[in-house]
């Protein structure tokens, strides 16, 4: 508890007002990530190899953008930085141990920009929403990876909509988000990479499934390059009785 309040105060005071609410579920994915360590190890190894084959055979190698960096447990932050002339890190949060880490390996060539990357706002005020038009401002573009960001798009859009009830949003909100997230995407005049989780189950210890659900809401993926299983929550993280396991797939 004491690691968590300091990370979130010292995060708190490096984030901007506007970003400093998402501080605590930055803090919280920090802690259970540390916990989880060795059952997330192999989803961590497999998205950064997804990216790694993603930039292979490229003869420009200028600018990158990461979406949802989080954590860069699962970016390999080490091959961008020494790849990329310039490696442009989007998140609500950067956490201040993820700073400390970037200052620490001396990257000079990587930036940091706080911003909500969902379209909901825009959603809001009537407009079409382009979550990822702002790319096209980003000069010599050459790459640009969704890590692990897609699903929570449509998690805190979901909880968003149910919280403001009563304004006028529409009912496919999360679809049409989520679908513009995969249409910007597929629409950048660059190479992407999608990797995202798109399903879960809840598995009891005599292997069954308990439940299941559609993470993208009913839009279709990209066709997978690779996919695997990432065991989200195992055995004693949320119960004695049950694991969380979701299927992730990458897209290039």
């Amino acid at each position: 508890m004491i690691a968590e309040a300091l990370q979130y105060l010292a995060t708190a005071a490096l984030t901007g007002r506007g970003y400093r609410r998402f501080v605590r579920y930055s803090v919280n994915l920090w802690s259970r990530a540390g916990r989880c360590s060795r059952d997330w190890a192999a989803h961590e190894e497999n998205s950064k190899n997804a990216v790694r084959a993603a930039i292979s055979g490229f003869s420009q190698r200028r600018t990158a953008v990461v979406l949802g960096s989080g954590l860069l447990r699962d970016v390999p932050i080490e091959d961008l930085a020494d790849s990329f002339d310039t490696v442009v890190l989007v998140d609500l949060v950067h956490l201040a141990s993820v700073r400390l880490r970037l200052r620490g390996k001396r990257y000079r060539n990587v930036r940091l920009i706080e911003r909500d990357v969902s379209g909901y706002d825009d959603l809001k005020k009537g407009e079409n929403p382009e979550p990822l038009g702002f790319l096209r401002g980003v000069p010599y573009l050459d790459f640009v990876v969704s890590a692990n960001l897609l699903s929570q798009i449509g998690r805190g859009v979901k909880r968003r909509y149910e919280t403001e009830a009563s304004s006028g949003m529409p009912a496919d909100t999360v679809e049409q988000l989520m679908a513009a997230h995969m249409q910007g995407l597929a629409a950048l005049p660059c190479r992407s990479c999608l990797v995202t989780d798109i399903s879960y189950v809840v598995i009891d210890r005599t292997g069954r499934m308990q439940e299941e659900a559609d993470l993208l809401h009913g839009i279709a993926p990209p066709e997978a390059k690779a996919s695997w299983d990432w065991p989200v929550a195992p055995f004693g993280e949320e119960s004695r009785d049950y694991e969380i396991v979701h299927k992730v797939i990458a897209a290039w």
